[in-house]
């Protein structure tokens, strides 16, 4: 018999061209299980009943007409409608009766099935219907899965509910959004066996940011227990990040480690069959649910997974806790980035000197205001008023009726494939979720901006005003000056990384010690003995709740200050990344927790103890090599070669020959592996004494600020004085020109990495005709500049 006769398949016989017979899920398992196994590629068997399946059901019961008529009369605007609609539906597929002939073959299969995996094997019971999983429309979460099913009498029961779930009120209000009709499409039915991840993990992965679309990572989330726990967003995941590209080169590129909070997990009901919820022990949640080999597997997987289909891809997996075995259950398209617009650039900016009242993870890049409504259970979902910020504790697919209508939504749980940000991202809302205070912290009724710009959730009161700018990249001009981006936050870097720019001029270390690490890092490498040297308990315990999961606290520093780095090189792969070493002033450093510990009090710290002259120390030394140790992790473990070095404020000659050995000394040779180290332009001796600072380092990189006050004799932090330190200036001008000509003499590199050329574009022409090989400005200005630098150079 011709397969698309057939009421069921194996997934040995499916193949990715049979949607229309089995669905968008069973299609692509079937695919996997027959093309990508031979890749060493685990895939649990199992069997699909078909679109033909559905259809003869549906006839034999007289179900098609009776839906016709149920559904004559809904209303797609009204909510109420929609609920009675979607429960009229329901209620015939409870009373359906299977004809004797697919009854007996679906329990024969079932027969064969347990002979492969034993008597009464466990099963996943997935509904897959022929519109979902595709390149627009994911149906994320919105059909019933039924798991733990063990025996005829469940099987049976399990593909009844799955196939009454193609009537939910979330799945009919999705197909409206989708401009989807109710009545056209069948539902299949995937039989899968059960992988014993409630023993072990599981999770979720994309072969793309969720909320960039940067193509080039792997993005995992994983809990304890079976992955339901993690799309309903119950809990906030552990996340990885896998850099794709030096993966395949064979480097260990796991670019971010963040543990979650993994409070419950889901567990076989062994009583009563299906999942129970339990909590997780106190020793479990302070590790992660991966080891850094399985994260590296699966991103492996991932990667031939996407190459196979040639799309992004969104993947769920489990590891079986009595094999040890990881799987990949499921894969389908990724649905908000895959198929977006490549060469258009929309920058959302939100301008305030506000400070957020919540903070949490960003879904997205866009902004949204509204008036707040706490909604903590599903039954009050009447309650909610199209165009409000809707604010949960988590949400599931019930939840979807008003999620499509909502400025924004906040949640408590949840992580970046949690179900709201799933639904939110598709649909093209900003949210925020994992924040856990949201539901106790705001009030219905309140004002709300919840901005996802910057790359982190940031809940702001009252409705502010925003900009949103689009940019068409194909009609940006080519240069000959090259124009870098200056990056702060990891977490804006690959947002940033579609930008046009050569590269990143400067990437500021101090950002990811204060906002990422937030520790000092001799309260870190001195951590055992901090009671002697009369840390409070309120640091300790900080310190201790920041670092869990590290028993060596002074590789929590390395780690973290890795990542950040490696977040922002990433992202701007293979184009250079200028990386600053540390900066911060005593002022600075005080503020990081046990910092009060270890630094002195300076009446002027922008010209004290800083750059240089801190990593030679032999009191600071200590935090400078775990520095050193942090950069090559990421330049040699993670492969990130385009990562070079810039010295600040380094003062004489002497000093820049005594870090060039201290970062030799620690495993950062200047000149292996293609690694430029290049000292920054900012104090006048920099620039008097260029040939012999040149004759040490690669080339300069001109910091306008600091040479500016420090030409001009002016604090930068006065405000009586601000209207004399301008850049512009006759003498610093002067001096920018002589460090151009040295470079440029000795074929050495040099760029600005100051604001001056951000804000000025008369110093920009400056810049220009002294013949400046590059200019790097924040992210904001860098269209302006590229265009105002294009009007320039045609002049010239």
């Amino acid at each position: 018999m011709d397969k698309d006769q057939k009421y069921i398949l194996w997934f040995s016989e499916i193949s990715k061209n049979d949607v229309a017979l089995v669905g968008g899920k069973n299609a692509s398992l079937g695919e996997m299980f027959s093309e990508l196994t031979r890749e060493r590629i685990n895939v649990p068997d199992g069997f699909a009943l078909t679109t033909k399946a559905y259809w003869y059901l549906l006839k034999e019961n007289g179900f098609d007409k009776k839906l016709e008529e149920i559904f004559s009369k809904f209303d797609p605007e009204n909510l109420r409608s929609l609920q009675k609609t979607g429960k009229k539906a329901r209620q015939l597929f409870n009373k359906i009766g299977f004809p004797k002939d697919l009854e007996k073959e679906i329990l024969e299969t079932y027969k064969v099935f347990c002979q492969k995996y034993g008597q009464n094997c466990d099963v996943a019971i997935r509904s897959s219907g022929v519109c979902e999983d595709q390149p627009d429309t994911s149906f994320a979460g919105q059909f019933e899965t039924f798991l733990n099913i063990s025996g005829e009498k469940q099987l049976l029961e399990g593909i009844k509910k799955c196939l009454a779930s193609a009537f939910g009120d979330r799945v009919i209000a999705y197909r409206q959004e989708k401009q989807i009709p109710d009545l056209k499409f069948a539902l299949s039915v995937g039989v899968q066996k059960m992988v014993r991840s409630d023993l072990a993990s599981s999770g979720i992965m994309f072969t793309i940011d969720t909320e960039t679309g940067f193509p080039n990572i792997v993005l995992i989330n994983s809990i304890f227990g079976v992955g339901e726990m993690i799309v309903k967003g119950l809990v906030t995941p552990d996340e990885f990040l896998v850099f794709k590209p030096t993966l395949k080169q064979g480097f260990k590129s796991i670019i971010v480690r963040n543990m979650g909070r993994k409070t419950k997990k889901y567990v076989y009901d062994t009583s009563r069959g299906g999942l129970k919820e339990v909590g997780v022990s106190k020793k479990e949640q302070e590790k992660f649910s991966l080891s850094n080999e399985e994260v590296l597997i699966l991103a492996k997987w991932a990667c031939l997974i996407e190459d196979h289909y040639n799309v992004p891809q969104d993947i769920e997996w489990a590891k079986d806790g009595k094999t040890n075995e990881l799987y990949i259950v499921q894969s389908r398209p990724e649905t908000v980035h895959g198929s977006r617009t490549k060469n258009i650039l929309k920058e959302y900016e939100l301008k305030t000197e506000q400070k957020p009242i919540l903070v949490g993870i960003a879904v997205g890049n866009k902004i949204g205001t509204g008036k707040a409504r706490i909604i903590k259970d599903i039954s009050r979902i009447n309650d909610f008023i199209p165009g409000e910020v809707l604010i949960t504790k988590m949400t599931d697919p019930d939840w979807v009726p008003i999620l499509r209508q909502a400025a924004a939504i906040i949640t408590d749980e949840g992580g970046r494939t949690s179900h709201a940000a799933i639904v939110a991202r598709e649909f093209g809302i900003p949210a925020i979720v994992g924040t856990r205070t949201a539901t106790s912290a705001l009030k219905t009724g309140q004002d709300l901006t919840v901005d996802c710009s910057s790359g982190q959730g940031l809940v702001f009161e009252g409705k502010i005003d925003f900009e949103i700018k689009t940019y068409d990249l194909e009609k940006i001009p080519e240069l000959k000056t090259k124009v870098m981006v200056n990056i702060g936050t990891p977490q804006s870097a690959f947002k940033n990384s579609f930008l046009p720019a050569s590269g990143v001029g400067l990437a500021r270390t101090e950002f990811i010690l204060a906002e990422k690490i937030k520790i000092h890092p001799l309260a870190l490498y001195h951590f055992n003995d901090l009671k002697n040297l009369k840390a409070s308990e309120e640091e300790i315990s900080k310190i201790q709740e920041l670092t869990i999961g590290y028993e060596n606290k002074k590789e929590y520093f390395i780690d973290e200050l890795a990542e950040g780095i490696a977040q922002i090189a990433s992202a701007f792969w293979p184009r250079p990344v200028i990386v600053r070493l540390s900066d911060l002033k005593t002022n600075e450093y005080k503020a990081l927790i046990g910092g009060r510990l270890f630094e002195p009090d300076e009446a002027n710290p922008m010209i004290g103890f800083r750059g240089a002259s801190r990593y030679y120390d032999e009191k600071f030394l200590p935090a400078f090599k775990m520095e050193c140790r942090a950069l090559k992790k990421a330049r040699e473990e993670f492969g990130l070669n385009n990562i070079w070095i810039m010295v600040p404020f380094c003062r004489t000659p002497d000093e820049g020959k005594k870090i060039i050995q201290l970062m030799e000394s620690n495993g950062l040779e200047k000149g292996k592996d293609g690694l430029k180290v290049i000292v920054m332009a900012e104090i006048p001796s920099n620039v008097i004494l260029a040939d012999q600072f040149l004759e040490i380092f690669d080339g300069f990189s001109i910091g306008s600020n600091d040479l500016t006050q420090l030409v001009l004799g002016i604090d930068r932090d006065s405000s009586f004085l601000a209207k004399i330190g301008d850049e512009r200036n006759q003498a610093v001008k002067e001096m920018i020109s002589m460090v151009i000509k040295k470079c440029q003499a000795k074929q050495k590199y040099v760029g600005i990495c100051g604001d001056a050329p951000s804000s000025f574009s008369e110093f920009t022409e400056f810049l220009i005709k002294e013949g400046i090989e590059s200019i790097s400005v924040s992210p904001d200005v860098l269209i302006k500049t590229i265009i105002d630098i294009a009007n320039i150079e045609k002049e010239r």
